[in-house]
């Protein structure tokens, strides 16, 4: 249950840096808008989803691994 709120709440977040860079783009902000995507918060919550994801799918490998079966 903890698992599936973390993803929700880096999904939301993601979801609100895509927005921002919606309008930036929508503003004409291009260059801006590259930055945001490369060094700023759209990379950032990227990152932190794919951080969590790769940490489950790690840890439920581990776990059939040593016989163990989550559900």
């Amino acid at each position: 249950m903890a698992y599936e709120r973390q993803v929700q709440q880096h999904l939301d977040t993601l979801d609100v840096q895509l927005n921002k860079l919606y309008l930036l783009i929508k503003k004409g902000n291009q260059s801006e808008a590259l930055k945001f995507m490369e060094d700023g918060p759209l990379k950032e919550a990227y990152e932190e989803l794919q951080s969590i994801i790769k940490l489950s799918s790690t840890n439920h490998s581990m776990s059939f691994a040593d016989g163990d079966i989550l559900l």
